[in-house]
């Protein structure tokens, strides 16, 4: 592989309520990634910690401007890395009010600054009662209002969602259609739904907008009450997986992103050119 492929690193980890060994976790991982040569690297959802109750996820919450955030331009800058920071839990604009939050997926680049912050807008309100699974992620967060424009990157454009967003092709096709070369879904998946459906939908939309796709995630138990099923994953824009860090340990996974294999496969099978325009997949719901 040429040294000229640019190359994302793609993390896994175990987030727990404490924000200060969570932090100290992400700063090995970016440090291993940066010794990788990576020039992007991706952290999961929930990297600043996940809460073990509604009332102590929202009493950690911080906004954009606060230490956090704070800390992790500075390692960006003191590294010059790009960031691509999963799942931060962002008080929102009437928090004094309401006390509620975003789920916000943030990148900073090399010198350390915000470059775009997509708020998540599918959120995950689940009871798989047969599966142990019941989340309701609307108690308390706000969902985003909008999708952002694909962040250009040194690894290329780079189109964002979070987690549960994974779930809704319409997301990843808007994406594309404005210039994504790569989507991102930082993700906490629970075992249940990680194990019957985690990979195949990295895939699925890996194929279907013809994209390399990079999932950092949660691995193991987060405390009494939660744990994530794992697998980071990169997969590319044929389908193939390029790297997965498993389903029981912290880790990296680097991968090549090679912009001119997803020209070629753009050029070979020419998917996009072939999709009609909107309109037309909406013509069922025309009244005649």
């Amino acid at each position: 592989m040429s040294s000229s492929v640019p190359v994302a690193a793609v993390c896994q980890m175990t987030a727990s309520p404490d924000k200060e060994a969570n932090f100290r976790t992400c700063t090995r991982l970016v440090e291993q990634a940066k010794v990788g040569g990576a020039s992007m690297v991706f952290l999961p959802e929930g990297f600043d910690y996940i809460g073990s109750s509604r009332e102590e996820t929202l009493q950690l919450s911080e906004s954009l401007d606060g230490e956090t955030i704070s800390r992790y331009t500075h390692l960006a800058r003191k590294l010059d890395v790009w960031l691509s920071l999963g799942g931060f839990h962002e008080q929102g604009h009437d928090w004094k009010t309401d006390r509620r939050i975003y789920n916000s997926h943030i990148i900073i680049n090399g010198q350390g600054e915000i470059v775009s912050v997509y708020r998540k807008t599918h959120l995950f309100d689940v009871e798989l009662s047969s599966k142990g699974v019941s989340l309701k992620e609307s108690a308390f967060t706000i969902p985003g209002p909008r999708l952002v424009p694909p962040v250009q990157t040194p690894i290329g454009k780079v189109g964002l969602g979070v987690c549960y967003d994974l779930r809704f092709p319409e997301l990843s096709a808007a994406l594309q259609r404005h210039g994504a070369e790569i989507l991102t879904y930082p993700s906490a998946f629970t075992v249940a739904t990680g194990t019957a459906h985690w990979e195949v939908l990295l895939r699925a939309r890996a194929v279907e907008t013809q994209c390399f796709v990079l999932a950092a995630a949660q691995v193991g138990a987060h405390h009494s009450k939660r744990a994530s099923y794992g697998h980071a994953l990169a997969v590319d824009p044929w389908g193939e997986v390029l790297g997965d860090c498993g389903g029981t340990q912290e880790g990296v996974t680097l991968a090549h992103i090679n912009l001119q294999k997803l020209r070629d496969i753009r050029r070979d099978m020419p998917v996009l050119q072939h999709r009609r325009q909107t309109d037309f997949y909406c013509s069922l719901d025309s009244k005649i």
